[in-house]
């Protein structure tokens, strides 16, 4: 990946990673706009919410042919419950994205 350029949105920078002649635009980059301090939070509280959760399967589902729907399946039951929780590395592991 290439990490050479960025955008500014709302005068927050943001970068652009290059992979595979795709663009990537930083997740925890737009996070800092909602809380400079901690953007993982932003992050763990998005990641918490079933319109998330399948949105990120049909994302997979079309785009990685590693992707482990079965493990995925268990994951989206749980999504958006109180005590649902999941973390960027946790989703790698359980689905092999």
């Amino acid at each position: 990946m290439n990490r050479g350029r960025s955008i500014i949105v709302k005068e927050t920078e943001i970068a652009v990673l290059e992979s595979n002649d795709k663009d990537f635009i930083s997740l925890t980059d737009m996070a800092r706009y909602r809380n400079p301090d901690e953007p993982s939070q932003v992050i763990a509280n998005w990641l918490r919410l079933y319109n998330t959760i399948s949105f990120l399967g049909l994302w997979e589902t079309i785009h990685n042919p590693n992707f482990n729907s079965f493990n995925f399946e268990g994951i989206e039951k749980e999504a958006g419950r109180d005590y649902f929780g999941l973390s960027p590395k946790k989703w790698v592991g359980t689905t092999k994205v």
